[in-house]
């Protein structure tokens, strides 16, 4: 049986509703804002759900949003915070972003401990239904031990890793990532194709290519992390 929980239901400031909540419960309030969750784990005596893009379909929801449409900085981040916190309310939970801190919240060890998420042949983390484009937007830690889920099988059985020959400059290895030498690589004559489309190597992940993801968005995020 599910842990029970009460929460609010947002319809009205004055108005409460009491329910016995499952992972699955708050999955659907997450996909009503074009998130998803992309894993759970239990934390001590609380749970700590991790929520992501829901693809397809997100790009089209973010840029109808009025952070994405008033022109100010850091778009992404401000609708993440707007959107997570306003479900954390709703559960009656508390919001965690990648970018709090110092110190910053061990989010690559909560996906791998959620068994929806593993190291990759080129280190990034890969997940279940994402692939290579694994991208937390935040999480939201709840009081009690929800029920969860079994954890998925890493997608990575069984795969020739692409992953491991698609990047131009082989910036990406085993265990570390050169960055200078990607941006290197996006500040030269021959950086359309991962500006554009997003990096090669996460598009060359069988699960990536399946996700959904827009190219627009993938060349947003392109633009925010390489901005030169």
């Amino acid at each position: 049986m599910a842990k029970r929980r009460t929460i609010e239901t947002g319809l009205e400031p004055d108005v409460a509703v009491s329910a016995e909540v499952t992972l699955e419960q708050l999955t659907q309030d997450a996909h009503a804002q074009q998130l998803d969750v992309f894993g759970a784990l239990h934390d001590g005596s609380e749970t700590i759900v991790l929520l992501g893009p829901l693809e397809p379909g997100f790009w089209a929801h973010f840029t109808q949003s009025a952070a994405y449409q008033d022109g100010s900085p850091d778009p992404m981040d401000r609708w993440s915070k707007a959107v997570i916190e306003g479900l954390a309310k709703r559960w009656q939970g508390t919001a965690i972003f990648p970018s709090d801190g110092p110190p910053y919240p061990p989010f690559f060890d909560w996906a791998l401990r959620s068994g929806r998420a593993w190291q990759s042949p080129v280190a990034l983390l890969v997940h279940d239904t994402a692939g290579l484009w694994a991208s937390y937007r935040g999480a939201v830690r709840l009081s009690g031990r929800l029920t969860l889920p079994r954890g998925s099988t890493c997608p990575c059985e069984g795969c020739d890793a692409p992953c491991r020959t698609a990047c131009p400059v082989d910036a990406l290895g085993s265990d570390a990532y050169d960055v200078p030498l990607c941006k290197s690589y996006l500040n030269g004559a021959d950086n359309a194709d991962c500006m554009g489309a997003g990096c090669a190597v996460r598009r060359s992940c069988p699960v990536s290519r399946s996700y959904g993801r827009l190219a627009a968005q993938s060349a947003f995020h392109m633009k925010a992390f390489n901005p030169k």
